[in-house]
């Protein structure tokens, strides 16, 4: 069996991986995912920029990993619905920790709702952060990825979707839609951009415990939310960073290319 660990490590547990020398950005990184994710990365020594819009979370976390990591770490608040506020990120991040080779575009929002009685506003409000804000952050570090696969060197556009894009969820449907909408991307960026020698991939979540839905309007679909995320034994957001990790740690010639990260219960 290969192992993907640069330290060689085949002992088990969460040794974090070896990422010195890179420069990762992360959206959605205020909680859930994002966070653990930033966390991972900062311990396996990459440079990690953290994207988000709650300033107080974002600098709150860059103080923890600056006590405890030893690589720079960056908060930039930024609305990644809106392009020109995510360039104006990218620009920041450049300037103050180099050229980005591990783009992970993790910011998401879940509103679970009856499709004939769902607000409108909340779909918008999934359109934009789930897709829009996808796709311009993929936009504006693309030239960076190129640039570094371009000097043999590994470069990561990793997408966090979920196994809604391919599932049934009544109550569900557009956000179902934006993560299906999501890993069809993923595979035509993965032809567009791996020939030229970027990996880009898809991490899907099953159910996950985070903040992800807290604050959608129904009722209903928060109490159906909560109790699958304790009838089941679900993940948790270390899980996915995990899962994560090991796929961007892997050889510049291998792309972990989907990955699907499910509750053993959920199948």
């Amino acid at each position: 069996m290969t192992d993907f660990s640069p330290t060689g490590n085949t002992s088990g547990g969460r040794s974090a991986p070896t990422l010195t020398g890179r420069v990762a950005v992360v959206t959605g990184a205020s909680s859930g995912i994002g966070a653990a994710t930033a966390r991972r990365l900062a311990a396996g020594g990459a440079a990690v920029a953290l994207l988000g819009r709650r300033t107080d979370r974002l600098d709150a976390l860059a103080d923890q990993l600056r006590r405890t990591t030893t690589g720079p770490v960056l908060p930039v608040t930024a609305d990644l619905a809106d392009p020109e506020a995510v360039d104006t990120a990218a620009g920041a991040v450049t300037a103050a920790l180099g050229r980005a080779d591990l783009v992970v575009a993790n910011a998401g929002v879940m509103l679970g709702a009856p499709f004939e009685s769902a607000g409108a506003d909340e779909w918008d409000r999934m359109i934009d952060v789930n897709l829009r804000g996808l796709l311009h952050t993929a936009r504006a570090f693309t030239a960076d990825l190129l640039a570094t696969a371009a000097e043999g060197r590994p470069a990561d556009l990793v997408h966090v979707g979920s196994v809604a894009g391919h599932t049934l969820y009544p109550g569900w449907s557009v956000y179902c839609a934006t993560k299906s909408a999501v890993a069809h991307l993923t595979r035509n960026l993965r032809a567009e951009l791996g020939p030229r020698g970027v990996r880009v991939k898809n991490i899907e979540p099953g159910v996950t415990v985070t903040e992800l839905g807290h604050d959608m309007r129904d009722t209903t679909m928060r109490t159906s939310l909560a109790r699958m995320r304790t009838d089941l034994h679900p993940l948790t957001a270390e899980d996915i960073a995990d899962a994560l990790a090991f796929a961007v740690s892997a050889p510049a010639h291998v792309n972990v290319a989907e990955m699907v990260v499910v509750p053993v219960q959920q199948g």
